[in-house]
């Protein structure tokens, strides 16, 4: 079966990709998700506009994202949120968040499918968050959760 990528697959490809799967695997798992589409010949439109807006999202070369990790990685970065009074979170941190604190301390956008949480974060302190800054690149993260 041929499908289109609407979102980046680990193992299979990134968004705007033609892949070939089996059947059942793009039947079943894939374009139920909403990750895939049906190939067509009239999805080229499709794959040119998926790959024009993750080009515009993306890091613009090998360089950038290096100098980025360099940013990143320069130092702990701080992210203020409610909690209550023994440092239990009200609610976890999001990726938005992160996003956004990173994007301060770089002095650009990050964009928030690039950051992978291994474990939710619902307490103060210290935690480690990686950020995928270019297919080569990727940035480990050291973020102090504080009290607002």
């Amino acid at each position: 079966m041929k499908l289109i990528l609407t979102q980046e697959v680990d193992g299979l490809g990134a968004a705007g990709d033609i892949v070939e799967v089996k059947n059942g695997y793009g039947r079943n798992y894939l374009i139920p998700r909403g990750v895939a589409t049906r190939w067509t010949k009239g999805g080229q439109k499709q794959v040119d506009s998926i790959k024009a807006a993750r080009a515009s999202r993306s890091v613009r070369d090998h360089d950038h994202a290096a100098e980025l990790q360099r940013k990143l990685q320069a130092g702990p970065v701080d992210l203020k949120v409610r909690s209550g009074a023994e440092g239990r979170l009200f609610g976890a941190v999001t990726v938005t968040d992160i996003a956004s604190a990173l994007g301060d301390v770089a002095g650009e956008s990050i964009d928030k499918r690039t950051i992978v949480v291994t474990n939710p974060i619902k307490s103060l302190g210290a935690h480690k968050v990686a950020v995928k800054l270019h297919d080569d690149v990727s940035a480990t993260v050291a973020l102090n959760v504080i009290p607002a």
